[in-house]
């Protein structure tokens, strides 16, 4: 019988609980979050004259912990109104409705006897067959189970999402020996397609996967940073986005997360473990003085960083391990980091960096051979799959390589030899594996992905990429063209696929070559184009950089060439003979969003962060954004509609640089159009559906739109509410006289120009001209000039 998830039960409104409640919601299922009775009034309450009967009251913890998580930030919904799928309720209550429901999640405590107590009374309400799962982060799954009947047990398993559950991936399955093979393979499936997660199954060991191995990665610096005669600024410059980890890197994120959090997980490993790692999961003494001090971190105020305030400023101050006080420490400089700008290929980087002969080298060695120590030893303890290790760790922990992914970009033999050196033995199926002739963990054979399974002494295939397709994988065999920029590459079935690859793969000139030569190529021998990549962002704008040179130099005729370059590229997408389906993720700013408006349907993953954010440098959307704002503004207008109304919304999400905080809210600021483009959750799959969708388009006759020539313009109907409505922003001190400037001629461009007569129909070309000249325009402005300079120099938006 098919299963399927219409409602979910969370039990537990904490943190946690009231995240995973949202994320249930974010994929459209009807939610009830419960948790306890308050034992007594507050304050408030007392006042109003309530009693522990009245229904606010017993619902206030939980209505409390739901409206503090979607206040919080970052927003753990996708769109607020979504939380209108989410019913609270409390134990006493509301627990028998969970009668009705497909599955059942609890995450009250972390302790075993609460967590018994609580599926002891579930077990009374459920209804047979429906899923029951724990998120629990380390309590044995086994001893949950106890005394539970024989279909509880069946259906009962660990499910681990980690915190924020809407943006971390990573979601461990952990069954016991009683957990049906068909509960497994269908959490799997669900949570990999519905919640957009990567799951990895995990044995019932002591903090599962991720968590094991991340925590030891922490505590093993934590035991030795004396030794290291490192600065904590220094160990965080080196742990973070240089080695493809999160900016937050090792102590600040320990701060963020609480150093009480991290000793809890820590103690929980090695009072549940024997292995040889054991002594590094000791609370150094530094530590232990943190903890009785209650220096906890963020929620404390000072952990491993303090802030403080001198002379009316903030600065950070940092924790001195030897003296135990908040000292200001230089900036971070490791002469190895020159020769690593400008390379974008972490696995190159990590080689550079590992045969660094300076203090960077020897700490990256030193580190790094002792998780590659832990990890192969770990094998086949917490997984007998090696890739599950690296999965967990990419996706709960933010790893853009796992331990032996980085591994094998060193060179797995001769780190093996390395580490021996170093006392930092491998396990013995590593030296096996290499005397086989097996080099490398991963590699790919026949466009697939395999990796070396220890039980077996072979390569398999690593389940599950028959449904996605992998630009990593693709490039291996199928790349059509690419030139410095761009990668074409050919996705089977007569689609092609370009991918951007260059700094947060903003766009320039070897970019808009690709797009021009992606689509010659497809109009030629193909069906369709996909525009996507596998990068962190899909694309954060054009090159301000090569904007401003050409501005400084008065270049003006080659800047106006640049421009109309872009607006022919992105007009060739709208009307190319073959469908263009765009796939963005992450930020998909500026010129990226300017793509996406002009493709003919976007397949947006749900964390797509879209914007036209151009007026931040002092300039307007040039390569055609400006111009479709106009269009659809025509397009949307209705006999009896308030006209301006309908101007000033499209006016402000441009004027005000608005950016999306998910792909939902893409269509409410008018960037994603309703019925047409459309939102995917899981990013593994995105790639695979726009294929899916551009061959669909293709085969039931794809033919290119004809030009618009009949885009109604407001002209000064409109024009006049930008000029009184920037005034009266400037006479107030609400914007300065250069936004003022950009502001009027922004909506000059969106009002069709200084036109009496309203409704004016005119081309594309026409609002592309204006677009264009008023783009120039702005990059002569000496304030612009400054904008993009703070932008280029400082990375940040300077308002003059």
């Amino acid at each position: 019988m098919t299963r399927r998830i219409n409602k979910v039960a969370v039990l537990g409104s904490g943190v946690m609980g009231s995240g995973i409640a949202c994320h249930f919601a974010n994929i459209g299922l009807e939610v009830l979050l419960v948790d306890i009775v308050p034992r007594e009034l507050n304050d408030m309450e007392k006042k109003k004259g309530l009693t522990l009967n009245d229904k606010s009251v017993r619902n206030r913890i939980v209505n409390d912990a739901l409206t503090a998580a979607l206040k919080s930030k970052p927003s753990p919904i996708y769109k607020q109104s979504f939380a209108s799928r989410i019913t609270t309720g409390n134990f006493d209550d509301d627990l028998p409705k969970i009668k009705d429901f497909d599955w059942v999640i609890e995450v009250v405590v972390e302790r075993l006897d609460i967590k018994q107590a609580v599926f002891e009374n579930v077990e009374k309400f459920r209804k047979k067959g429906s899923l029951i799962t724990t998120n629990t982060s380390g309590i044995s799954i086994e001893a949950m189970t106890e005394g539970r009947s024989e279909d509880f047990q069946k259906h009962f398993c660990g499910t681990h999402f980690f915190n924020p559950p809407r943006y971390l991936q990573l979601f461990e399955i952990i069954p016991s020996t009683k957990t049906a093979p068909e509960v497994i393979n269908f959490l799997g499936e669900y949570a990999g397609k519905f919640l957009g997660k990567t799951t990895v199954h995990a044995k019932d060991t002591p903090a599962f996967i991720a968590n094991r191995v991340g925590t030891f990665s922490i505590m093993e610096l934590f035991n030795n940073v004396k030794e290291l005669g490192l600065t904590i600024p220094e160990i965080d410059k080196l742990t973070g986005p240089v080695i493809g980890r999160a900016k937050s890197a090792t102590f600040r994120t320990a701060d963020v997360v609480g150093l009480d959090t991290l000793v809890h997980v820590a103690d929980n490993i090695r009072e549940t473990t024997k292995d040889e790692s054991k002594d590094v999961f000791k609370i150094p003494d530094y530590l232990q003085k943190m903890l009785d001090n209650k220096w906890l971190g963020s929620k404390t105020q000072q952990g491993f960083f303090k802030k403080v305030v001198e002379d009316g400023k903030k600065k950070f101050l940092t924790l001195d391990f030897n003296t135990m006080e908040y000292v200001e420490t230089p900036r971070p400089n490791f002469p190895v980091f020159e020769k690593t700008k400008g390379i974008d290929d972490l696995r190159e980087r990590m080689r550079i960096l590992m045969a660094d002969k300076g203090k960077a080298g020897d700490f990256y060695r030193a580190s790094f051979y002792s998780l590659f120590q832990f990890v192969s030893n770990r094998i086949p303890e917490i997984s007998d799959e090696l890739y599950k290790v690296d999965d967990g760790l990419n996706a709960g922990f933010g790893w853009k390589l796992g331990p032996f992914q980085t591994w094998d970009a060193i060179g797995v033999e001769s780190t093996v030899k390395a580490m021996e050196s170093a006392g930092k033995k491998a396990a013995n199926w590593v030296y096996d594996m290499l005397k086989a002739g097996a080099t490398s963990f991963y590699k790919v054979e026949n466009g697939k992905k395999m990796f070396y399974n220890v039980p077996t002494k072979s390569y398999l295939e690593i389940p599950g990429q028959d449904e996605i397709l992998s630009l990593e994988v693709l490039r291996e065999t199928n790349i059509i063209w690419k030139n410095t920029d761009t990668t074409i590459v050919d996705l089977g079935d007569g689609v092609l696929n370009i991918e951007f690859h260059t700094k947060m793969n903003t766009i320039g000139a070897g970019v808009l070559e690709g797009l021009n030569k992606a689509i010659d190529l497809a109009e030629a021998d193909y069906k369709a184009l996909v525009i996507s990549n596998d990068g962190e962002h899909f694309s954060a704008g054009a090159n301000v950089g090569m904007i401003f040179m050409l501005a400084v130099e008065q270049e003006w005729e080659e800047l106006n060439f640049a421009v109309q370059m872009f607006q022919k590229t992105t007009m060739r997408l709208r009307y190319s003979s073959i469908p263009v389906i765009a796939a963005p993720h992450g930020m998909a700013l500026g010129g990226g969003c300017e793509v996406c408006l002009h493709s003919d349907k976007v397949i947006a993953h749900a964390e797509t962060y879209m914007g036209l954010v151009e007026f931040g440098v002092g300039l307007i959307p040039g390569g055609g954004g400006t111009k479709e704002f106009a269009l659809r503004l025509s397009d949307e207008l209705k006999d009896g509609d308030i006209r301006t109304n309908a101007f000033t919304n499209r006016f402000l999400t441009i004027g005000q640089a608005k950016v999306s905080t998910s792909a939902y809210e893409a269509f409410d600021l008018g960037f994603l159009r309703h019925g047409v483009d459309e939102v995917i959750v899981s990013r593994a799959h995105q790639l695979a559906y726009a294929k899916k969708v551009a061959l669909n388009m293709a085969e039931k006759g794809y033919s290119k739109p004809a030009p618009r020539n009949d885009i109604k313009i407001l002209g000064r109907e409109a024009l006049g509410l930008v000029y009184v409505g920037a005034d009266g922003m400037a006479l107030g001190n609400y914007m300065s006289e250069h936004d003022k400037l950009i502001a009027e001629k922004l909506g000059t461009v969106i009002a069709g120009g200084d036109i009496s007569q309203n409704l004016t129909e005119v081309s594309e070309q026409y609002l592309l001209d204006i677009e264009r000249k008023t783009f120039v325009e702005l990059c002569m402005q000496k304030k612009t000039l400054e904008r993009m300079q703070s932008l280029i120099t400082k990375g940040q938006i300077l308002r003059n």
